[in-house]
């Protein structure tokens, strides 16, 4: 399980993880990311129907430990901060993001404050991004001299289009939440002192839903990214067909005959 730095819990088939380093405005460090992955992992089982990822305190995740970095550079020179960059980033790549993006339910990120670096990649893997009115995003990378990572290169541009990925990167400067909304970065914008409660409700929502049906749409999404129209109209055919043979599906057709709330559980 996690560890102390990453905290994990469950409520109602909700999944809560928190980024638990606050003074640091809950900067990653290798422990850190390799605990974020487990956490991910253990949203797979089947109680979980939905997760909700934030940062303890008044950030969201401020991206990698940059003293790391200068430690690394300090005490062994090129060669030790390259593997180090080369180890963290395969381990953000392949636990974390990919993690998220594979999980079979809807991942919600609730961004208390700043998103920078690797914090910023991070809420870009989650299926929808709830931002309080006084966060802040930054791309960061460039503001030392690195190239990004976290998976920004492919999300960016999906969600706001080349050219404004492009801006965003070579700019690193904040973005506001509200501009953040206007440009599709995030979904929804609420005051600081309600994200948290909105955020469970959100999650816990996403949770009573279809969720077969969700993770079907949500590897749809994923697939379209690399699909012909003809390759995705077949694969949404197959995904389709195979929702007949779901007990949600069946509730969903009985409760809209009979003109009430569908009852979803999940399977």
């Amino acid at each position: 399980m996690p560890g102390d730095r990453i905290n994990f819990s469950k409520r109602d088939d909700v999944a809560f993880i928190t980024l638990n380093r606050p003074e640091a405005r809950n900067a990653l460090t290798p422990e850190m990311v390799a605990d974020l992955g487990r956490a991910v992992r253990s949203c797979g089982r089947p109680d979980v129907r939905a997760v909700l990822i934030t940062g303890a305190g008044d950030a969201f995740c401020s991206g990698a430990d940059v003293r790391e970095f200068e430690h690394q550079l300090s005490e062994g020179g090129p060669e030790s901060l390259a593997l180090h960059l080369r180890s963290l980033a395969d381990t953000l790549h392949r636990e974390v993001v990919l993690g998220i993006r594979r999980l079979e339910k809807p991942v919600v990120a609730a961004i208390n404050g700043v998103a920078a670096g690797a914090g910023f990649s991070l809420m870009l893997a989650c299926d929808l991004r709830l931002a309080a009115d006084n966060a802040r995003f930054l791309m960061a990378y460039a503001n030392i001299g690195a190239t990004a990572d976290g998976g920004s290169t492919y999300l960016l541009p999906r969600l706001v289009g080349a050219g404004k990925a492009m801006e965003i990167y070579l700019a690193g400067q904040p973005i506001s939440a509200e501009r953040a909304l206007e440009i599709g970065l995030v979904n929804q914008v609420c005051p600081s002192k309600e994200l948290e409660q909105h955020a469970i409700e959100t999650a816990t929502r996403l949770a009573q839903g279809p969720t077969l049906a969700y993770a079907g749409v949500k590897a749809l999404f994923e697939r379209s990214w690399s699909s012909s129209l003809e390759g995705q109209l077949d694969a949404e055919t197959e995904a389709i067909a195979s929702m007949g043979f779901t007990s949600d599906f069946q509730e969903g057709i009985r409760a809209f005959v009979a003109k009430r709330r569908p009852r979803f559980l999940g399977k």
